[in-house]
């Protein structure tokens, strides 16, 4: 019997969405993510390649935990690609097409920049992030993220290796308490080196 994602405490206005999108049964990866950023406290590294639904694997549950009384930035997620942020970034807004108040602003290189600075002026939820764009928002003060919640590294294995030096002064300006959901298509010694480096003790491993 396949789960729904009504299954999976998913909420009635994001399942509209996914019926809206004709989605309606969780891949194998959302069923084993899903449950545990929505009801569980720990980190999460999942081992899934591109094209598993992984994008909805974390999206759905993070959308769902936004405080909308809170106006900070609550969630990062950062994606080594401007495709890939610009991809996330859609996804996002149309699995939140039935929650109009949560704001979601993408930030990608390659792009001007002032009209992202205009944007970070609203409130804004949920940052969608090239690693690059944000630490130059970060040193024009364009943006904080000292009150983050949630912290998203998507295709981890692409993100390490080139652009450790920004990640590394990302993760420093984000608080300690956040939670650290980590999706990888493959787990390279350097991706471990990540998980020891900027994740809990206590890591969940998924694998679809």
């Amino acid at each position: 019997m396949s789960k729904t994602f009504s299954d999976l405490d998913i909420n009635k206005a994001l399942q509209e969405s996914l019926a809206l999108l004709q989605i309606s049964v969780p891949t194998d990866i959302q069923e084993k993510t899903i449950p545990v950023v929505l009801n569980q406290k720990e980190d999460l590294v999942a081992l899934a390649k591109t094209g598993t639904g992984k994008t909805a694997a974390f999206g759905l549950p993070l959308l769902q935990l936004v405080d909308l009384e809170d106006s900070k930035v609550q969630v990062l997620i950062l994606a080594p690609t401007r495709e890939l942020g610009q991809q996330i970034h859609a996804n996002l807004i149309s699995f939140a097409s039935h929650s109009p108040d949560i704001s979601i602003a993408a930030v990608c290189g390659g792009i001007p920049i002032k009209p992202q600075i205009e944007r970070l002026k609203t409130t804004t939820h949920i940052v969608v992030a090239t690693p690059g764009r944000l630490v130059d928002l970060l040193n024009r003060g364009a943006i904080t993220i000292k009150n983050l919640k949630y912290l998203v590294l998507d295709e981890a294995d692409e993100m390490v290796s080139a652009l450790k030096e920004d990640l590394d002064s990302i993760i420093k300006e984000i608080p300690k308490t956040r939670r650290t959901l980590l999706f990888t298509a493959t787990m390279p010694g350097a991706i471990k080196q990540l998980v020891q480096n900027y994740m809990s003790k206590h890591v969940v491993q998924v694998e679809a």
